[in-house]
């Protein structure tokens, strides 16, 4: 079975991102960039997921919004106010900073938004830490992640180089960025341990935990594979998802998770 997976994986995975030898490597997030924009179906994606932070920002007026791990992303194409920032020193970054040690001061930001970054997070506490520091009363921290649902926990332990492991605790082991992870922290920290997090941190709502996109992202073959069918039955793709919604919480391999703090 595990060579059958190899020769699928081989088969679909991009020549250039053969080529990859680290991908804890600045170069790799911007191979990961040019890929993004390059890609119509991942595109898409992307410019779903803005719009989900748009929504958000859209009721604050005028408003800090500072995006941690921008990575390979082109969100100042669309909402330019945004404040881009990566631990990695990458091309087209107002800012590079660890999220353990975030260089804004107290209650001066209004939402802290990442893609794909919160299960990259080696110790998840500090870094929470700093945004409930620098987040305004009302505040908002908004994350999309892997979701750990029945097919999404079947494709990320299977057909996924990242870690994906339900039963592990909030901490990460390993140094790289990009490189170490476990796909299912957020999933550990906001779902499992839930009562946990809320004793720890009672500054913090969770808004909304939601599951989504069972099929859009594998099909776009993400940052590594290939496409899987055409540019122009996206929309079809969409309408399917949207049919298949009430299945989310089986079916969805990403989640959007929202947390708000406290006014009090």
């Amino acid at each position: 079975m595990s060579s059958i997976k190899q020769k699928i994986r081989s088969w679909l995975t991009l020549p250039e991102v053969r080529e990859i030898e680290d991908l804890d490597d600045p170069n790799t997030s911007e191979l990961h960039r040019r890929i993004i924009r390059s890609k119509p179906f991942l595109r898409n994606i992307y410019l779903d997921n803005y719009r989900v932070l748009e929504k958000a920002m859209a009721g604050l007026g005028r408003s800090v919004c500072v995006e941690l791990g921008s990575g390979g992303g082109f969100i100042k194409d669309i909402l330019p106010n945004v404040i881009t920032s990566d631990v990695l020193v990458l091309q087209n970054l107002n800012v590079c900073f660890s999220g353990e040690a975030i260089p804004f001061k107290e209650e001066s930001v209004d939402i802290f938004f990442m893609i794909d970054v919160f299960h990259h997070i080696k110790q998840p506490r500090l870094v929470l830490n700093e945004m409930q520091r620098c987040l305004r009363p009302g505040g908002k921290i908004l994350m999309i992640e892997p979701a750990n649902t029945p097919w999404g926990r079947f494709i990320f332990q299977n057909f996924h180089h990242e870690q994906f492991n339900p039963d592990a605790g909030w901490c990460i082991e390993g140094d790289g960025p990009m490189s170490d992870a476990n796909g299912a922290q957020p999933w550990i920290i906001f779902s499992r341990d839930r009562e946990r997090f809320m004793q720890e941190y009672p500054a913090f709502s969770i808004n909304s935990f939601r599951c989504h996109t069972p099929l859009r992202y594998l099909l776009s073959g993400g940052v590594s594979m290939r496409q899987l069918l055409p540019n122009f039955t996206y929309p079809l793709i969409c309408l399917i998802e949207i049919i298949l919604s009430p299945l989310n919480p089986y079916l969805g391999m990403f989640c959007t998770i929202e947390l708000v703090k406290s006014r009090a």
